[in-house]
This record gives C-alpha cells, structure tokens and sequence, in this order.
C-alpha cells in the first residue's frame, strides 16, 4: 500500500485541544483501503496535554509565532524543536503524499488565520508543520481534508498521490535512458490532461542530448510541478480528442458522432469523464489500440473511488 502521512485526527485520533477529533470519513474509510496512513500530531508530539490550551498563529504570516489564546505565551519553541528533530525522520518514510488538517496552527496549509496585535486577522498564514514539511519535501502531493470536499480537487490530489508513487518507483529502479523513454511515453496523456505546457518541456527533455544524470535529476520536479496543474474539463477533452484521433480510420460516421457528443456534452458537464472514457476504453480493447492501452490517462487511480464519476 502506498504510505501517506495524515493529521492523527482525521484518522478518529482523540488528540485535539479539547480531547475530541476530526474523522473524516473519506479518509478514513475510502482512502484507507489504498493508503498506509502514518499519522502525526506535532501538538501532542512536542509534548503539550490533551486537553490543552487552544493555539493560534501570531504576528507575521511569513515567521508566525503559536501562542496560547488565553495569555498570549509563545509555545513556537516547543513546536519548532519537535519539527527539527522529528522532519530528518519523516523524510525518510519515503511518503507519497500528505493529508492536513484545515485550521490548525501546526497543520493548517492553505488560508491559516494570523493574528495582529491590531486590526483583523490576516489570512495568508500556514501551520509550522506543514510549512516546514512543503519546503523539505517540495514535489510532495498536500491537501487539507476540507478542500476534499470539493469533486476536482480530491481527484486532483488523489491523482497526484499515485503517480508520485509510480514515479518514485520507477526512479528507485535506476533507469536507464530507454526505461526513461518508455516511462515518459505512458504518461504524456495523463501529464496533457494536468499541463499542456509540462508535457512539452518534459518532452523536450527526454528527447534531448543531455547526459542521463542530468535529466532524470530534472524530471521528477518538472513532472510533479505539471501534475500539481488541476486537469480542466478543457484540457481533459483535448485529450479525449487527441485519443479520438487514433481511431480515424477504424470508427464508422456513426461511431464518430457519437463519440463527438459524448465528448461535448463532458465538456458542458452534462456527462462526467468516466462516460466517455469508457467508450474510448472500449474502442482501445476492440481495435488493439496498443499505445492507448499503455497510457495511465484511462487508469491512474482505483475505479473503485469513482473520482470520475463527477459532473
């Protein structure tokens, strides 16, 4: 199973301030049959009760000081000193990804409220651990569990996950450059549907003449930077099309119509991408369509998640 760090209360982990947690069911029930959870708590990891005092982000959104909400003490140095002894650790679990919890002064990643000492709170903040985690591990797949929630982004991250996974994998197996071209070449559709622009350049530079060394120490950040790219209903029915495109000669005028309109009403979002997928799925299976077939675009998660089945 593939090994994701997560925030220990969305896994039902009674760590929070008040001694309750945050389960979050996809997580925990959907996620878990294909994630090894490792879960942390930075609070409870540098050593603070539960219950505790409530925290909260201070002063500049870049280097915030944590401070209880009561007094207004600093416990930064607490914190800091659990994230710099524990991160060399965390690093080498090799994770794929990483779930955080939203609004947490340790773990918060995106909008984290930082307090003035006058006028409202800024919204530009991010939790000392997930702050310090990004920039140890920069091409590591990150979301909050609440932007979860929202259809395109849970397939986007769940996505990302799996072929950071396929690409740490296959950069394990010191490749050589044939491995290389062939790795590069079942991933141009998947990395057209994230980025048009970064299935270019990786395209440039695995065909380039380059030595070997340098361009597999350039390929995976350039790779996961495109796969970080939300796949739009645009930029997935271009790639539909391009996959249409391999079957000009095989397919019948009606066979085309079809396709064409599932296609389009996809990109109205009348239909979601599993439909016309499907079809293309079919046409790969009934023409021998090999190169098709070999394009982690048709499978790059589970089915069983049915993160294509939103319109």
């Amino acid at each position: 199973m593939i090994a994701v760090g997560v925030s220990s209360c969305l896994l039902g982990e009674k760590v929070r301030y008040d001694g309750g947690h945050k389960r979050d069911s996809f997580v925990a029930d959907q996620l878990a049959r294909y994630f090894h959870f490792h879960p942390f708590c930075p609070e409870v990891a540098c050593g603070m009760p539960i219950p505790r005092d409530a925290i909260r982000l201070h002063g500049s959104p870049e280097t915030p000081q944590v401070v209880r909400v009561k007094d207004h003490i600093a416990v930064t140095g607490l914190l800091s000193t659990w994230i710099e002894r524990a991160l060399p650790d965390i690093v080498s679990q090799d994770l794929r990804g990483f779930i955080f919890k939203k609004n947490s002064p340790s773990c918060g990643l995106y909008r984290m409220k930082v307090y003035q000492d006058k006028g409202p709170p800024l919204t530009s903040g991010r939790g000392l651990f997930a702050q310090a985690l990004v920039q140890a591990l920069p091409d590591l797949p990150v979301e909050e569990e609440g932007r979860l929630t929202d259809a395109v982004l849970r397939e986007n991250f769940v996505e990302q996950v799996f072929a950071y996974d396929a690409l740490k994998t296959f950069m394990a197996s010191v490749p050589d450059r044939g491995a290389l071209v062939a790795f590069h070449t079942s991933q141009k559709l998947l990395l057209m549907a994230h980025s048009p622009d970064h299935y270019r350049r990786l395209g440039v530079l695995v065909a380039g003449r380059e030595p070997l060394k340098q361009v597999l120490a350039s390929y995976p950040s350039l790779f996961m930077e495109g796969m970080r790219k939300i796949a739009t209903a645009a930029k997935q029915t271009n790639v539909l099309m391009h996959c249409m495109g391999y079957f000009k000669k095989e397919l019948q005028g009606w066979e085309k119509e079809e396709l064409l309109e599932v296609i389009h009403r996809y990109r109205c979002g009348q239909l979601p991408l599993v439909v016309p997928l499907t079809l293309l799925n079919h046409y790969v299976r009934k023409y021998d369509q090999r190169y098709l077939a070999g394009q982690r675009y048709f499978a790059p998660h589970p089915d069983e998640l049915m993160l294509r089945n939103h319109a």
